[in-house]
């Protein structure tokens, strides 16, 4: 099992690539991260193969991918960040690092600067990647696959969503496909989280910006990843 000191600063000053799970991933030619230092979530995995590189780290926070995907996430052989408060569906491991993961709490949104001590819910799994990317040291911090847009099925008439349909909010028809559960996306508390991230980490002198592809995602300044990769 890791520890979560031995990444403090690991990557001072070097870029890090915060890859979304969008259908804008689709679009990119994404073989260079390979080797780069880049944040990978949920089910990225449906992806690898066709992006052609290999994830360096990987992070999952929301309950509904942990507790119907454990056998996929255990098996992942990456660094991963996990939670301490899904271990009761998810396994430790020699490539393990547990996170004190404050989901509730008042005056939202909060930015951590030090993991070591706690990382904050931001309303999606994005922003506890750029703690960490913050923590270990990273500018820029450089955000793909984020596009800022979904499509909320018309049966869908609570918090909690189990799709009936292919998904067409990321970049693999199965992500949430039929049967997969999901929470309905609440874009107003993740871009209050964004913009809390921008204010942090531009308030310290760092870099953070949006270099996907298409999508609504204005609240970081865009530049076009092929000028930066």
């Amino acid at each position: 099992m890791l520890n979560i000191t031995d990444f403090k600063d690991t990557h001072l000053g070097e870029a890090a690539w915060i890859v979304g799970n969008g259908p804008s991933l689709n679009q990119m030619d994404l073989r260079f991260l390979d080797g780069k230092v880049n944040f990978c979530m949920n089910r990225i995995y449906l992806g690898i193969d066709q992006f052609g590189f290999t994830p360096k780290y990987y992070t999952v926070e929301d309950n509904f991918v942990a507790e119907d995907t454990p056998e996929e996430i255990n098996a992942l052989p990456y660094c991963k960040f996990l939670p301490k408060d899904l271990n009761y569906c998810l396994g430790g491991g020699e490539n393990v690092c547990w996170v004190d993961f404050l989901r509730r709490y008042e005056t939202f949104p909060r930015f951590s600067p030090d993991a070591e001590e706690l990382v904050y819910w931001g309303s999606t799994v994005t922003y506890l990647a750029i703690q960490l990317a913050y923590y270990m040291g990273c500018d820029p911090i450089y955000l793909i696959g984020v596009d800022f847009d979904y499509a909320v099925p018309g049966y869908a008439t609570g918090p909690e969503i189990t799709s009936q349909e292919a998904d067409p909010n990321h970049f693999h028809p199965d992500y949430f496909g039929p049967g997969k559960r999901w929470h309905h996306p609440r874009l107003d508390l993740v871009g209050k989280a964004y913009i809390e991230a921008r204010r942090f980490i531009e308030g310290r002198g760092r870099r953070i910006y949006n270099a996907g592809v298409g999508g609504k995602l204005s609240i970081f300044e865009r530049v076009n990843y092929l000028d930066v990769r």
